[in-house]
């Protein structure tokens, strides 16, 4: 095991925000910075997500659950409003789609890859 502890910080306010794209769909006005790659599911799982306004993700299921917290503006997830410092968990197989207003930025704990539901 790597113990020099420079390997594990990830500098958020040097990295750049990338347009969120997965499997070849383009989440217009969803931005992403990778916190934590885990190499085994070739996948970040610690992330940060920002927010335009009017920006949303679409209903998907969380197979290992998810946590989240917001960082700054407002999400509506499931007709909940969130707001700065709010956290939220979801269990294994939770259903819910994203949207904002205003745009916000929330950092979120994703185990398992999502599933998306059309």
């Amino acid at each position: 095991m790597n113990t020099k502890i420079q390997d594990y910080i990830v500098s958020t306010t040097s990295t750049k925000w990338q347009p969120l794209i997965e499997k070849d769909v383009h989440y217009k006005g969803v931005f992403v910075k990778s916190l934590r790659f885990d190499e085994t599911q070739q996948r970040s799982t610690t992330i940060l997500l920002k927010f335009e306004p009017g920006a949303s993700y679409p209903y998907h299921n969380h197979p290992g659950g998810e946590e989240l917290f917001v960082l700054e503006g407002e999400v509506t997830i499931e007709g909940a409003v969130l707001k700065v410092g709010d956290y939220l968990y979801t269990p294994v197989n939770f259903k819910h789609a994203v949207k904002t207003e205003n745009g916000c930025t929330i950092l979120f704990m994703i185990p398992k890859e999502v599933e998306i539901i059309k």
